[in-house]
């Protein structure tokens, strides 16, 4: 793989130089830029299969890059150190980061699934959600990636009413449209939507806390969601989700 590092850190770039060298005979160095002109420009001129890129730096990030670039005929491994909310977004476009300081099993595992994404080539719908995310300013509008057995399908998180699990896969219901059967297990998902009023309230069931139209009370009780359905309150999770719905 024909490979770009861009990091305003010459010895960060002088570190994954190194990694890649002795571990990833797959992949080759074609060039490096330490800000985001530089790191435009090399990009446009070249024929890259991946980037390692930083997400901030002195200039700019490189969700930066990725907006102003013209093509998008490649995978990108974001390399950060601590940003939360990017790691989110990279998260939600099922795009793929490493956290700094590099460890060098989490560089090969990045460049296998960098390599085997490629093949997919839709690279350039995922950056284009990732930039949505970035730029929107109500996160209930932001795009999660839901990924299938053919590949992945984008959906806005105020759509989804509930997620509901089926052994290895979840099954995710929507608005006003077809449910949809996800290649992850309920807990990913539990994590990636904790931030958005979402909340598992069973160890099969997590709810979108905005679509509840009513709960009634029981030994856990159960909710009734805005598209009929009725779902069961864990006993265990009962105290938890009072005092969540009571702060919504």
């Amino acid at each position: 793989m024909k490979t770009l590092i861009i990091d305003d850190i010459k010895k960060n770039r002088e570190v994954l130089q190194q990694m890649l060298s002795d571990f990833c005979p797959q992949v080759e160095i074609i060039g490096e830029a330490d800000d985001i002109g530089t790191a435009i420009e090399l990009i446009e001129k070249t024929d890259a299969d991946l980037i390692l890129l930083d997400v901030e730096m002195p200039s700019g990030t490189g969700f930066d890059v990725l907006e102003k670039i013209t093509t998008t005929n490649f995978e990108v491994v974001f390399v950060t150190a601590h940003d939360r909310y990017a790691l989110q977004a990279i998260k939600f476009c099922a795009l793929d980061y490493i956290l700094k300081p590099v460890d060098v099993k989490e560089l090969i595992k990045a460049i296998h699934r960098a390599d085997e994404k490629y093949k997919q080539k839709n690279s350039a719908e995922n950056f284009s959600h990732l930039i949505h995310n970035i730029k929107s300013e109500n996160i209930h509008h932001h795009r999660i990636a839901l990924p299938t057995q053919e590949g992945f399908i984008f959906v806005e998180v105020n759509e989804i009413i509930r997620c509901e699990a089926d052994g290895s896969y979840t099954q995710v219901i929507l608005k006003n449209k077809n449910p949809i059967i996800a290649t992850r297990k309920i807990k990913g998902f539990e994590d990636l939507l904790k931030n958005y009023n979402f909340f598992r309230v069973h160890r099969s069931h997590l709810i979108n806390m905005n679509y509840i139209n009513k709960y009634y009370r029981g030994e856990g009780g159960y909710v009734v969601m805005v598209d009929g359905t009725t779902v069961d309150v864990s006993r265990r999770k009962k105290d938890e989700f009072l005092e969540h719905l009571n702060s919504v």
